[in-house]
């Protein structure tokens, strides 16, 4: 009969496929397979069915559906939770794809459907009988198929019926049971069906003979062996090998060629050896497995090759950094030595500064210089130990800890290895990290770093350890004796300036796509955004402002083409709003009770203007502004000082008796503490109890004793860019501080006068004007002048009369 040509939806099935007249449930969860289903329900039940060539794939498309397959007819439906509909369908006949309909929101499909009906030739006759009697010799060997099977398939009269129902009961591929529903004529599908059949009975006559030849060799309590050997005894009548066998051979290969050290070589082979006697299904094979591959990815004798060209290092770290001169002189240090000495253990360089300044970068730069491997972990946060030496391998999931893994990530045996953030590390209950970090960083015992997972030693001495830290004071007493320091203090205004002009700003103006020539910022705006729209030490805040600026400046140029955006300190506002931030300045005037200080803070120096008033009390010392314990005992220890020395200074003993004095520091929200403005306290006080001056353009720092002596502090490099910043002409400071100038940059040493003094005598001659001399009362209508103190009697009369006295 000619084929038939019918429109119907299509289902396409994975991993399955459906003859004619074969039942079977199917469990139908995609979208699309789901409107098929109703669409066949709502019309006459009957739906289209064909395999998908690739099983794993979840939206096919044409070329990836079969064109043959099977007209059924659908008997049941059920809907299960989750979405799921389990259809019961029946096969009627085949049918070949024509053409696709429409694939939204189900595959539509034009078809021809063959009849299953076929003339009963002898031919057909004799191939029906061999097939039956092939299938018959199958069951009784397999004894896969129950012995009912071959009654109902020996009283099929259609040869089609029998063809399919004798396919849907072998176990074949699915390429193979497409090949036999591809055969529309029934003398060609017999014929391939005998040809499969025999290939059959060939493979379950060869696993007979196999099982007594295995049971032979196994003993009867031994039924995991048995399995083992039945299918070594299978794959060495295939002539293929175990793909266990060929997986410990390339392991011993590959052990072979890695050129491990002679006891790493040892374990490797020793744990290749336990898995190949392993079962293949046990949990354990994997641990090993994964163990040795762990072994065979770390670079136990690779390594790169260093450029030695100090005169190229030097270029590629000017390129990358400006500033940063005491990092660069230490790199090259080490390369100079290097060319020198062709061992040398690997240096533990701390670089220690506040955020922003180019750390975590200048660790990939030297790698950069020297043509290593270059790798970073964070250590911030880090709790436990196994986080650094692994875990071991009883435990489930474990892992080499954070070192091993970086070598394998660097796949050479000297990168340069930066540990960052090495100051915010914590412990719990499961151990320290930092003493587990002792080993990896001390150069007489990282050469047989030992970690939990490996459980064999790892050379870390040719490894170069560089780490970061925020603050040393958080580094572990032990950790930090291993470490050379190198503090980061900071960028001075000038080094933000080129730094913003050589790096920052290309970058960015690169980043946003910006065309060449079309947008310019002058050295004067970098200038203003670094003192008006930041607050830093580094430049992070400083990189987000100007890129900020490249963002307007890009939204300029698209809204309107061809402009040239030109950025200015006069239209710096119109770009980043009101200005965030001000800086402290000089006095105006020359003023009594009031003298500048310097304070180290995280983002840089800053100045303070410490404030000192007297009125009418009982002695009492008032301290206000927010200060922390150390600065309130350094103004304890001012005002002993000043009242110690009140002879010298022309204060009346009975002054301390009779007024209170006060204290303040501007700015009361924001925290102080430190020893550093303890001078500073003192000259205030002197001066608010003599009534001298104090200088507006010196500023000051410097820890005081009782005796007046002046001790050194720290911070003096951004102490001192505060105070020229600020205004201030002359800054005083510790002698002992006179070694920390080489640290000051030259252009701001050029501008300024540095005083270096022991005593606080010398500070208050610095810092204090000399007495005004009296004024004689030339008009009875000028009041007389009054000594200092009687002055300050009257006010605080006036104050407690109501009145107020005019300046």
């Amino acid at each position: 009969m000619e084929p038939t040509e019918r429109v119907l939806p299509m289902l396409p099935l994975r991993g399955i496929l459906v003859f004619p007249y074969m039942v079977i449930h199917l469990d139908v969860g995609r979208e699309k397979s789901v409107h098929a289903i109703e669409e066949a329900m709502i019309n006459d039940r009957i739906i289209f069915l064909a395999t998908q060539k690739d099983a794993q794939t979840d939206d096919p498309v044409e070329e990836d559906i079969y064109t043959i397959g099977t007209v059924a007819e659908v008997k049941q439906l059920l809907k299960l939770p989750g979405g799921t509909i389990r259809v019961l369908v029946e096969g009627i006949s085949r049918g070949r794809i024509v053409e696709y309909l429409d694939d939204e929101p189900y595959f539509k499909v034009k078809l021809q459907q063959f009849s299953e009906e076929f003339p009963k030739t002898n031919e057909v006759e004799a191939l029906m009988r061999s097939l039956v009697y092939q299938f018959e010799q199958y069951v009784k060997l397999s004894k896969r198929i129950p012995p009912e099977t071959v009654v109902s398939v020996v009283n099929l009269e259609e040869p089609g019926r029998l063809a399919d129902v004798v396919a849907s009961h072998l176990t074949l591929r699915i390429d193979d049971k497409q090949r036999v529903l591809e055969a529309i004529n029934i003398e060609e599908r017999l014929e391939k069906l005998c040809g499969i059949v025999a290939k059959e009975l060939e493979i379950v006559e060869l696993e007979r003979k196999i099982n007594i030849r295995v049971r032979k060799q196994m003993e009867k309590t031994q039924k995991e062996y048995y399995l083992r050997e039945q299918i070594k005894a299978i794959q060495k009548e295939l002539g293929e090998k175990d793909d266990r066998a060929a997986e410990v051979e390339e392991l011993r290969e590959r052990i072979a060629k890695a050129k491990l050290p002679k006891d790493v070589e040892e374990k490797a082979t020793k744990e290749v050896d336990r898995l190949e006697k392993m079962p293949p299904m046990a949990a354990e094979a994997s641990v090993v497995r994964t163990y040795v591959e762990w072994i065979l990815s770390l670079p136990w004798s690779k390594s790169t090759r260093d450029r030695l060209d100090i005169k190229g290092a030097e270029r590629i770290l000017d390129e990358d950094h400006y500033g940063l001169r005491e990092p660069k002189e230490r790199i090259i240090e080490y390369l100079a030595i290097r060319k020198l000495a062709k061992k040398m253990k690997g240096p533990i360089l701390c670089l220690v500064g506040p955020p922003g300044v180019g750390k975590t970068s200048l660790g990939r730069s030297v790698a950069r210089a020297l043509e290593r491997k270059f790798v970073r972990i964070s250590l911030g946060g880090v709790r436990d130990e196994a986080e650094i030496r692994g875990h071991r391998r009883t435990y489930v999931g474990a892992l080499p800890g954070r070192i091993i893994q970086g070598m394998k990530q660097a796949g050479s045996r000297n990168p340069v290895f930066l540990l960052d953030e090495i100051d915010k590390m914590s412990m719990d209950f499961r151990g320290d990290p930092s003493s587990a970090l002792l080993e990896v960083l001390d150069p007489e015992q990282n050469n047989a770093f030992s970690d939990h997972y490996l459980e064999v030693p790892f050379d870390l001495s040719n490894v170069m350890f560089i780490t970061t830290a925020n603050n040393m004071y958080n580094i572990p007493r032990p950790l930090l004796d291993r470490m050379e320091l190198i503090r980061i203090s900071g960028y001075t205004e000038e080094e933000k300036i080129q730094i913003a002009l050589r790096h920052l700003l290309p970058k960015q103006i690169k980043e946003h796509g910006l065309p060449d020539g079309s947008t310019s910022i002058s050295d004067n705006t970098i200038r203003k955004v670094i003192q008006e729209y930041t607050r830093e030490s580094g430049v992070r805040n400083l990189e987000r402002n100007i890129a900020s600026l490249c963002r307007k400046a890009a939204k300029q140029i698209v809204e309107d083409k061809n402009r040239k955006v030109r950025i200015t300190a006069q239209n710096l506002q119109k770009y980043l709003g009101i200005p965030k931030y001000r800086y402290n300045q000089v006095e105006k005037d020359d003023e009594v009770g009031i003298a500048t200080g310097l304070a180290w803070t995280e983002v840089g120096g800053d100045t303070l203007a410490i404030e000192v008033t007297t009125y009418k009390g009982k002695g009492k010392l008032t301290l206000t502004g927010k200060l922390g314990d150390v600065m309130k005992e350094s103004a304890q220890a001012a005002y002993s000082y000043v009242r110690s020395r009140a002879g010298e200074l022309g204060i009346e003993p009975a002054f301390f008796d009779n007024n209170d004095i006060h204290v303040h520091i501007p700015e009361g929200a924001i925290p102080k503490d430190g020893p550093s403005a303890g001078i500073t306290l003192a000259t205030a006080l002197a001066s608010a109890l003599t009534g001298r001056k104090v200088r507006r353009d010196v500023a000051m720092t410097g820890e005081i004793t009782l005796r007046g002596r002046v001790l050194p502090v720290g911070g003096i490099k951004e102490k001192v860019l505060a105070a020229r910043r600020a205004g201030s002409k002359t800054v005083v400071l510790p002698k002992d501080n006179k070694k920390d100038m080489e640290d000051i940059p030259n252009n701001v040493k050029g501008k300024m006068e540095f005083k270096f003094v022991g005593h606080m005598d010398s500070v208050l001659s610095i810092a204090l004007l000399p007495t005004e001399p009296k004024v004689e009362q030339v008009s009875s209508d000028v009041p007389p002048v009054l000594p200092y103190n009687e002055a300050h009697q009257n006010i605080d009369e006036a104050r407690q009369g109501g009145s107020l006295i005019p300046s």
